[in-house]
């Protein structure tokens, strides 16, 4: 990526530490926030969308407790 504030799967999986693929699973079960931007065809999030979005997201050890 050209701009660091701007992330695509690769940065989204790496945050949250899953791989890219699962990332994609969230966004096409209507997990992950709309993309904030389009280039060439490929979504991509202003990272405070991101940070902001796993704030709200359920906790992975909550689920399996």
């Amino acid at each position: 990526m050209t701009d660091p504030g701007i992330w695509s799967y690769k940065e989204i999986a790496a945050h949250i530490r899953v791989q890219p693929a699962t990332v994609r699973a969230y966004r096409k079960h209507g997990l992950l926030p709309s993309p904030d931007l389009v280039r060439a065809g490929r979504p991509l999030w202003y990272a405070e969308t991101i940070r902001q979005w796993v704030t709200r997201r359920p906790s992975q050890r909550r689920r399996h407790r």
